[in-house]
């Protein structure tokens, strides 16, 4: 396996560990996956990860991992100071080309919606003490 390259078994595990979190353990293995948001945090940007299109601009981020045959997607912001928010890890099973289905789009837009109100919240006590 080269280096960079997604197990199966890696992406499912990563899949159950973002599913309904804001988090992802990048020290977990060595994929695009956790050295992307590894550079998130580092303040650079992993040469794989693309502006995420309908979201204006390039604060929320894609990265594509393609492995036996499957393609996965990690998408996280970078929108907020100090914070990255993982939004949503999944296997892309369309078979109509590229396009993100409307329904990770929609749980997408949810759960940055969550990560802006959570950043505010936190931001707010912060102001507060």
């Amino acid at each position: 396996m080269r280096r960079g390259c997604l197990t199966r078994d890696e992406a499912l595990r990563i899949c159950r560990l973002v599913e309904g979190r804001y988090f992802v353990d990048a020290s977990a293995g060595q994929n695009v996956f956790g050295f992307a948001i590894r550079a998130a945090q580092r303040g650079s940007k992993h040469p794989d990860a693309k502006p995420l299109k309908g979201f204006g601009g390039a604060s929320v981020l894609e990265v594509v991992e393609d492995f036996d045959g499957d393609t996965y997607r990690a998408v996280y912001t970078v929108k907020f100071a100090g914070r990255i928010y993982v939004l949503h890890v999944f296997q892309k099973k369309s078979k109509r080309g590229a396009k993100t289905p409307k329904s990770d789009l929609d749980l997408i837009k949810s759960r940055l919606k969550d990560a802006e109100k959570k950043y505010q919240a936190i931001a707010d006590g912060k102001k507060s003490d």
